[in-house]
């Protein structure tokens, strides 16, 4: 039963007010041994709870800064929550930023296999998918050409179809469902949808409406660190408009192929 849990958890950032500090500074500093560069603290999240179900589709909305992302990463593991606790059943997988982890130096062939096991697949089964990810990703004989050389939309499109050659229990996934150009786009929306009907529970941020109302059933609304609203998508996603004072976006229905009823 694949499941995750969030009891009142916070997450809290300490971080330095200035990146550098000049010598000049930083001698007085020493000398007078007064504190120029303090530590500040940078409230991410702040008492959030919610439980996730198996079954359930649901999307994470909100304003640039507002927490999404923040609160996925908590979700996937990749923050441990300051306070509260954080209760999870089940395999997760995470697709985030596609171009981001790439082993420069090693050829695309290589990264399939560097990525593939920190995706939890084991030499045995990314051999059996190797050959569908490089056919997915369109690369030819640029598969064997070190990734520094590939463009950032071949990065991209590499990444993209190792993430989604995953079987996933629980899919956590952050702004990604368009790669590539339009022709690979249209593919890899369909690719990103089989993705998702196989996860037994999904999770996903996108500031793309139409896209959580197609899919998600369930909406949280983050504001400031906090779940301002969590309920019907329809209920939630009218409610943040309101919020607003926007008028609402046409429908972009290329976005995302229609679910298969």
């Amino acid at each position: 039963m694949a499941s995750i849990e969030l009891e009142n958890v916070g997450l809290v950032f300490r971080v330095r007010r200035q990146r550098r500090i000049p010598l000049k500074e930083y001698v007085l500093q020493r000398m007078f041994r007064s504190s120029i560069n303090p530590i500040v603290e940078v409230r991410s999240l702040q008492n959030v709870s919610l439980r996730i179900g198996e079954g359930e589709r649901v999307g994470i909305i909100g304003h640039n800064g507002a927490g999404k992302s923040t609160l996925l990463k908590v979700l996937a593991g990749v923050y441990p929550p300051t306070s509260g606790r954080r209760t999870v059943e089940g395999a997760i997988s995470s697709v985030f930023d596609f171009a981001l982890g790439f082993e420069p130096h090693a050829s695309g062939r290589e990264n399939i296999r560097y990525r593939g096991y920190l995706q939890g697949e084991t030499p045995r089964s990314i051999r059996a998918k190797l050959d569908s990810i490089i056919e997915f990703s369109e690369l030819g004989e640029f598969i064997d050409t070190p990734v520094r050389f590939y463009s950032a939309g071949m990065r991209l499109r590499l990444g993209f179809s190792i993430a989604t050659a995953i079987e996933p229990e629980i899919l956590l996934v952050d702004e990604c469902l368009s790669a590539g150009d339009l022709a690979f786009r249209k593919k890899a929306q369909q690719r990103m949808r089989e993705t998702m009907d196989r996860a037994r529970l999904i999770v996903m941020v996108s500031h793309d409406l139409e896209v959580i109302r197609g899919f998600c059933g369930r909406v949280i609304w983050m504001e400031q660190g906090r779940i301002r609203q969590d309920g019907l998508a329809a209920d939630v996603i009218e409610a943040y408009w309101s919020s607003s004072g926007k008028s609402r976006p046409a429908s972009d229905a290329g976005t995302l192929p229609p679910r298969a009823a």
